[in-house]
């Protein structure tokens, strides 16, 4: 099935604003990507993905391409503005070409959170705490989907803002082999009395052989914990980079948590997906 965005144009228009006999032509659709969806054993449901293809797949029988995964991924959530960094990216030549996967969300809160024993933290929706089911379906039912779906190679990405930043902090902690590259926006650090920053140093260190070759770009708005990250970031100098960690710690106080996964993703993908030379 195609993602269609419809333009309707208002043509009946009076006086000079049109020549004399225009006629009204009917609207035509904008493809930008394509949908199709999965259905779960893991989550017990059935979750759609959207997908975009930067220029050249198409057009190649042979070209593989790398995958970005990204959370919040609906037609109503983060999907269209990513694809449309993506899109100008390589068109810049800013950026490598990577096929976009986007999961709308059904549960986003149980799916984007670790368990938790504070009950504030659990009145934000009526199931939490789903990661690593959600994680499960990533590595088990999603990606072997796209694997034969689409030409792919073996690198992998993942971005996301807020919760979904938790999500892609806490998966680099627990299972960092899922991903090459972790992009985490203005993640909820504040979780569970913020335990992924205080147990980081012990997880870089239980998953330190796990780490080389990986990369981690990690930024707050204004609206950042910045003690917490700044916890985190100390774990990953001492921990995560000695054991081959790439990681990038960008705090960009000029954008609040409503204004920054456009801005941030941009410079994350223009550092980590820098083109190869040529």
């Amino acid at each position: 099935m195609k993602l269609l965005l419809w333009l309707t144009c208002f043509l009946g228009l009076t006086g000079g604003l049109r020549p004399l006999g225009a006629q009204a032509q009917s609207a035509a659709p904008l493809v930008i990507g394509e949908t199709f969806t999965v259905d779960s054993k893991v989550l017990g449901e059935t979750r759609r993905l959207n997908v975009y293809l930067p220029a050249g797949y198409a057009e190649s029988a042979t070209l593989r391409l790398p995958v970005l995964y990204m959370p919040d991924g609906g037609m109503n959530e983060d999907f269209l503005h990513v694809a449309g960094l993506v899109q100008v990216g390589v068109g810049n030549e800013t950026m490598r070409p990577f096929i976009l996967v986007g999961i709308a969300n059904t549960e986003r809160r149980r799916d984007m959170t670790g368990p938790t024993d504070v009950a504030e933290d659990r009145k934000i929706a009526p199931r939490v705490g789903g990661s690593a089911a959600f994680r499960q379906f990533i590595r088990t039912e999603l990606m072997p989907a796209v694997r034969a779906r689409y030409r792919t190679t073996d690198e992998t990405a993942v971005v996301g803002e807020s919760l979904a930043g938790l999500f892609v902090v806490e998966t680099l902690l627990l299972e960092p082999t899922l991903f090459n590259s972790y992009i985490a926006i203005d993640p909820s650090l504040w979780w569970n009395k913020q335990q992924l920053s205080r147990e980081a140093p012990k997880l870089l260190q239980a998953h330190a052989a796990q780490l080389k070759g990986r990369s981690l770009y990690l930024t707050i708005s204004s609206h950042g914990d910045e003690p917490t990250a700044r916890r985190l970031v100390d774990a990953l100098n001492t921990i995560g980079q000695p054991a081959g960690l790439r990681s990038y710690y960008e705090p960009l106080p000029t954008e609040t948590h409503a204004t920054i996964y456009h801005p941030a993703a941009l410079r994350a993908f223009r550092l980590l997906f820098k083109p190869n030379p040529k």
